[in-house]
């Protein structure tokens, strides 16, 4: 049988990241009596094109688009790196921390799944990010956190789901980086073509 040459077919096709901004969903076709924001207003993007993953509508950051259909999947199963910035609802504990990186159990398809162990950290003050559209909450209601974590997995909302497991609700969450991949100093909405994307990806 013959292999695919994941190279040639990189070549002859087209890779963009974008910084998806909060309230639009990581699709092109809009759903039956629903009127959201899709990723087609951002950028007059080529026939075909598809996104990697995807990021729910609260959800901010990178997210990976190609109009190569193997590589879309490559990317998707070949477990990885994408790393999140999270902000959550109080001041939070090493314990909870712990439990983040060890694992926990959360919903998925109304079944109960444990998370794999994950990479998180505290991070020392707020990270560098474009302002939301939409104000989060008051400070005057209390002190937040803002915390890495780095899974090699994607369920559902699995990073919000992991939040309130562990006793903190996620009040902004954005990806900044897929493999080596990064948003680096992109601005929300902000569209850039990828070229030799898969070296970029795993270099």
């Amino acid at each position: 049988m013959p292999t695919t040459n994941l190279t040639a077919l990189t070549e002859s096709s087209q890779h963009f990241k974008i910084f998806k901004p909060y309230g639009f969903l990581s699709q092109f076709v809009q759903e039956p009596r629903k009127k959201k924001h899709l990723l087609g207003e951002l950028f007059n993007f080529p026939d075909k094109i598809m996104a990697i993953g995807r990021l729910d509508h609260d959800s901010e950051g990178l997210l990976l688009l190609t109009t190569d259909g193997m590589m879309s999947y490559q990317v998707r199963s070949k477990g990885i790196e994408k790393e999140y910035y999270v902000q959550v609802d109080g001041a939070i504990t090493e314990a909870a921390m712990s439990q983040l990186q060890e694992g926990v159990e959360i919903t998925v398809n109304g079944t109960k799944y444990l998370t794999q162990p994950c990479k998180s950290v505290k991070l020392d003050g707020e990270p560098q990010l474009p302002t939301r559209g939409r104000k989060i909450r008051d400070p005057r209601h209390g002190p937040t956190s803002w915390i890495s974590i780095t899974l090699c997995e994607g369920k559902n909302r699995q990073i919000r789901k992991m939040t309130a497991a562990v006793g903190f609700a996620t009040l902004r969450l954005v990806r900044v980086r897929i493999g080596n991949i990064r948003i680096d100093n992109m601005i929300s909405g902000e569209v850039v073509t990828l070229t030799d994307f898969d070296t970029t990806l795993h270099r």
